[in-house]
């Protein structure tokens, strides 16, 4: 079973598709391979059979040659080590003088001549007729003897067939085409068993759909890349499917919130319209301004959510947390007095903008929910830059210290005091601390006076160098300086309250 290639179905032999491919390209590898293999065998096969054929009729002729030196030799020559073509002819009149029984009373089977300095002359002859039926390896002597005089004495030997007319090469050239083909089904197998399982991931991914993303990708035993893809493509779509269904919940819930303001300030318009005479104009145009100020907060909120979720960071900058921390402080009308503990020259780097909001939202949620105070304190702890944020309300139960960071999550505690919140601050400001590479976590209770909440932020320090001291100043002069700096290095000021509430856990 292969891969789908272009317009194909599973399993088609077409060029684009990688069964295909891979298999033509390991033809190639392997014919180009196996070619040089068979080519350089059937040299060296050829060499060998013909040296061994060479040595044999060498051997015959050379004890032929021994024995015609001192005595006659019969007639017909016996066969030598199971040569049958022996000769001795004169020379050089090249009449028979002696021959075995397969060439008796036969002309020369060969006239070559071994050199000046040379007594051995080898060839290769091959005639029709009675003499020679086929091809055959000659070996030649020429020797002095007493009853012949200067004489030839020729042993051939018959060549094999497989070397007639090559044959030999054809029949390995066959043997290759043979090995070539089987090489190519067993890689086209192989191909398909390892490709079967992407084929399998690709009909369930075919399957997904945006309404279903329960379905998995079938993980292969086998701990290949296949496995692997498969393993990474179940991750992504358990992130997808996470994905989907907060963001389902996450309409659902900015639904639900939008649709309370609306609906309230939809019924007073209507109220008013319907008996102006009794209808408190004034009173009713301040309500309809607080749920009008409730949607602009909820909607800044869903804005801010959505530049995060994006990934959109800003530029990004060397910043002073505790100069950054008073001057958001100095800028509020907080309700309850807000003490400060900011130790300057505490520099992480990042966006101002969103570090100041993550601030913001974190003072607010104090806000709301203190009875009379607020700490912010900020440090620095090792490599990190520490921003706290105390208050003395009710705290935060150990199970929920989790839930309050999710989104348009309020806990009863705050929906009986104030349903003003949107349920959303405490989930910006994690996302804005982890966007910068931080963590944001509600810590133990503090202790002392301050018994409630306590919210924490660890952010990576920065180390200080010589071009930070102009950059870190905080909008607005010295006076949020001031703040974090009163009563000496790292001391205490306390901010009054206004009366104001705000914000929301």
């Amino acid at each position: 079973m292969g891969l789908r290639g272009a317009g194909g179905r599973p399993g088609a032999w077409t060029p684009r598709s990688i069964r295909a491919r891979v298999t033509i390209v390991a033809m190639g590898l392997v014919g180009s391979l196996l070619l040089a293999v068979v080519l350089v065998a059937a040299v060296a096969f050829n060499h060998l059979i013909k040296e061994h054929l060479a040595g044999t009729a060498a051997q015959a002729a050379r004890e032929v040659a021994v024995r015609a030196t001192t005595a006659r030799l019969p007639d017909p020559i016996p066969a030598v080590n199971g040569v049958l073509l022996i000769q001795v002819v004169a020379d050089p009149t090249g009449r028979v003088l002696a021959a075995s029984a397969p060439l008796a009373g036969k002309a020369p089977m060969t006239t070559l001549r071994p050199g000046e300095k040379d007594t051995r002359v080898d060839g290769r002859i091959c005639q029709n007729g009675d003499l020679l039926t086929e091809c055959a390896v000659v070996v030649g002597y020429d020797v002095i003897t007493e009853p012949y005089g200067d004489v030839m004495v020729y042993a051939a030997v018959p060549e094999p067939w497989i070397l007639d007319d090559f044959l030999l090469e054809l029949t390995m050239g066959a043997v290759t085409a043979l090995l070539l083909g089987l090489v190519a089904l067993e890689i086209w197998r192989a191909v398909g068993r390892t490709l079967r399982p992407v084929a399998r991931i690709e009909a369930e991914m075919a399957e997904i759909t945006a309404s279903d993303l329960s379905r998995r990708m079938p993980v292969p035993d086998t701990g290949d890349e296949v496995a692997r893809l498969a393993r990474t493509l179940n991750g992504t779509l358990d992130r997808l499917e996470r994905s989907a269904e907060q963001q389902r919940q996450f309409v659902s819930d900015a639904s639900h919130e939008l649709r309370t303001p609306i609906t309230g300030l939809r019924t007073r318009i209507e109220v008013a319209l319907a008996d102006p005479a009794d209808t408190d104009l004034v009173g009713t145009l301040k309500d309809a301004l607080r749920d009008a100020e409730r949607l602009h907060n909820i909607v800044a909120d869903l804005l801010a959510l959505a530049r995060l979720d994006s990934g959109a960071d800003g530029d990004r900058e060397v910043v002073d947390l505790g100069a950054l921390a008073a001057a958001e402080v100095e800028r509020r009308e907080p309700r309850v007095p807000v003490a400060t503990r900011l130790r300057p020259g505490v520099l992480v780097e990042g966006n101002r903008l969103q570090l100041a909001r993550a601030l913001v939202n974190l003072l607010a949620n104090a806000d709301r929910h203190a009875a009379a105070s607020v700490e912010v304190s900020v440090r620095a702890d090792g490599d990190e830059a520490v921003l706290e944020v105390r208050d003395d309300g009710p705290g935060i139960p150990p199970e929920e210290r989790e839930r309050v960071f999710e989104r348009f999550t309020r806990l009863d505690a705050a929906r009986d005091r104030d349903a003003g919140g949107t349920g959303l601050g405490l989930p910006i400001a994690r996302d804005i601390v982890t966007a910068h590479g931080g963590r944001l976590f509600v810590g133990d209770r503090a202790g002392g006076a301050l018994g409630g909440a306590r919210l924490i932020a660890r952010l990576p320090l920065r180390a200080p160098s010589d071009g930070d001291a102009a950059g870190t100043a905080p909008e607005g002069g010295d006076g949020g300086g001031g703040a974090g700096t009163a009563g000496g290095r790292g001391g205490v000021r306390t901010s009054g309250g206004r009366g104001r509430r705000r914000g929301s856990r």
